[in-house]
């Protein structure tokens, strides 16, 4: 099949246009208006949790109003439903109130899954998230088929479940009939792009998370779609990430305003943050992920480190853990205490929580690649078996596990000279203050912002303006290294993470 056919297709394979690294210049409402008529973007974050909706103010980035809408729990859903919540979270934000006050709007959104429709537009199956493992078996396949060295070659990512290729693969192999159906496939991003301005489109950033794009060479590869899924469909047009989508349909309201390329979550994070090299976010969620932005790619054909594209022109490594934030929630648990309560105790312990080292591994592991993983608990003795030493071992642990993705990132040549602590476990007031200590580097604490969201406003104003704007980030809180107990805590940690699983 043509990949050339349907709507808002490109030609798999089509070299996709990158602009160079954007010059950033401050909106100045007379070069605003110049560009757009309103003065109000509008940021989407469409997680696998919920849609949310932020407008702000197009020349300061000030909130001006915000909405939201819970998606249903489950791995597979009709995409249907992240229009409805899309359509309440912009109903709730007061959106059409703004009228004609709107000047863009982009959608960031998870990364990866699989969007699967006929030439009607319909799905043929539910959409597969990225969370959703059934597709586990065809990535492992992939990796044995041409070696993860290869994979890194062609797309800079070594197959996993959460891919696009593998769920694609899955849908060949379990429901021939619906992948006979197939005429276009996208990304959750992709398909709020279509419900916004009638067409399908992405961006690099999104589309570097599917397995069959390289954002080194920007081009499909549409010779995997063929090899493992025995066809190529319909892809959606790979843009630049300053260039529009389209138009805001008539049913969202009042306003024509532009529709930015819309990108991938992290991206999103990173774009909200105004993030520079040298700077690297850790973000503390139901996942950690640790992710920069940088000029080159950055290759692993181990795997761990994902290679994606930003949503700039460049390129943001990332690595992700499985474990984060819910292991401080299973310490509360275990503790049967709330969390404010867990924290209270964790800051009443001594720094290294006595000697406690929990490996915090509750739901297998990522970063390192241990799938069939436990946790572990060592250094027990009478002495230290206290309800804040449990307490503060837990934090421990979530710091030294991402400090083990911040270390693998800067043996890749990428900078790590500041942290920026956002996401919902960063509320933490035990991790914050023990945070730049184990990382061994400053950390700052943004004020709490939806970030994504904001990164996409921002992406909306670049669209909508022809400049990406200067916002400016106001920082909360910052931490220094203090003392030497964060050296003995990392030792401990690696001494136990080699001890139990040799690595």
């Amino acid at each position: 099949m043509s990949a050339a056919s349907g709507e808002g297709a490109t030609a798999a394979g089509a070299q996709v246009p990158r602009p160079p690294t954007p010059g950033q210049a401050s909106v100045s409402p007379s070069s605003a208006v110049s560009a757009a008529a309103g003065s109000v973007v509008v940021g989407i974050d469409s997680s696998t949790q919920s849609c949310k909706v932020v407008a702000v103010d197009l020349f300061t980035g000030a909130q001006v109003s915000t909405g939201s809408a819970a998606h249903p729990d489950g791995t597979a859903v009709d995409p249907g439903v992240w229009t409805v919540a899309l359509g309440d979270a912009w109903a709730a934000a007061g959106i059409d109130a703004l009228g004609g006050r709107v000047a863009g709007v982009s959608v960031a959104a998870q990364q990866h899954g699989m969007v699967a429709v006929d030439s009607a537009g319909e799905p043929v199956h539910d959409a597969l998230l990225w969370n959703d493992v059934r597709s586990a078996d065809d990535a492992a396949a992939m990796v044995a088929d041409f070696g993860a060295k290869a994979w890194v070659e062609a797309v800079n990512v070594v197959p996993v479940a959460s891919f696009t290729l593998s769920k694609l693969a899955w849908l060949a192999r379990s429901e021939p009939n619906a992948a006979a159906r197939l005429h276009t496939v996208g990304l959750p991003h992709d398909w709020l792009n279509r419900q916004l301005t009638g067409t399908w489109s992405t961006d690099r950033s999104d589309a570097s998370g599917t397995a069959y794009f390289d954002p080194v060479a920007n081009t499909y590869r549409p010779h995997l779609l063929k090899e493992y899924f025995g066809s190529v469909p319909a892809l959606p047009e790979v843009l630049a990430p300053n260039a529009s989508a389209g138009q805001l349909l008539p049913r969202w309201g009042a306003s024509s305003a532009v529709v930015g390329a819309g990108m991938g979550d992290n991206a999103g994070a990173a774009l909200g943050l105004e993030l520079a090299p040298g700077e690297v976010a850790v973000s503390i969620g139901t996942s950690g992920t640790v992710f920069a932005v940088s000029e080159e790619p950055v290759q692993d054909a181990s795997g761990q480190l994902a290679g994606f594209a930003d949503a700039t022109g460049r390129h943001l490594p990332l690595l992700a853990t499985i474990n984060a934030a819910r292991v401080m929630a299973a310490g509360a648990a275990m503790l049967n205490v709330d969390l404010a309560e867990f924290d209270r105790l964790a800051l009443a312990a001594a720094p290294d929580a006595g000697g406690l080292t929990l490996l915090p591994y509750l739901d297998g592991e990522r970063t390192p690649n241990l799938p069939d993983a436990t946790g572990t608990l060592t250094g027990m003795t009478r002495a230290n078996m206290t309800p804040e030493n449990l307490a503060r071992a837990s934090v421990l642990a979530v710091l030294n596990s991402l400090a083990d993705a911040l270390a693998g990132l800067h043996s890749f040549g990428v900078p790590v000279e500041r942290v920026l602590l956002i996401g919902g476990g960063s509320k933490s007031r035990a991790l914050r203050e023990a945070a730049a200590t184990v990382f061994g580097v400053p950390v700052d604490v943004p004020e709490q912002r939806e970030y994504v969201a904001l990164g996409a406003a921002r992406q909306a104003a670049w669209a909508a303006t022809g400049e990406l704007p200067v916002w400016g980030r106001r920082i909360e809180e910052s931490f220094m290294p203090d003392g030497g107990w964060g050296a003995t805590v990392r030792g401990r940690y690696s001494s136990a993470r080699r001890t139990v699983y040799g690595v």
